[in-house]
């Protein structure tokens, strides 16, 4: 999923931000999946060199493959809810 539909699910249109925050403050202590969060553009948000990696790695473990660019393909992996139900 992507950080704004996290937070369209939420119920706040123009909560991206905010669900940056949560999902990096407290997925540790809450065992929150937050590798599975990217951008609109299909992009790791993290600036982090570490933490990119670990994120790639972990949504590779999962089948999730990237293009060249370091996108991931939305229309091929991207959950929504509303169709998947």
């Amino acid at each position: 999923m992507t950080y704004g539909q996290i937070a369209i699910l939420a119920g706040s249109h123009r909560g991206a931000r905010q669900v940056v925050r949560i999902l990096h403050s407290m997925s540790k202590k809450h065992r929150l999946p937050w590798h599975r969060v990217v951008n609109i553009k299909g992009e790791i948000g993290l600036k982090d060199d570490e933490q990119y990696s670990i994120q790639r790695l972990s949504l590779e473990s999962e089948g999730v493959e990237f293009f060249n660019n370091g996108r991931i393909n939305l229309s091929k992996f991207q959950f929504s809810p509303e169709q998947d139900e």
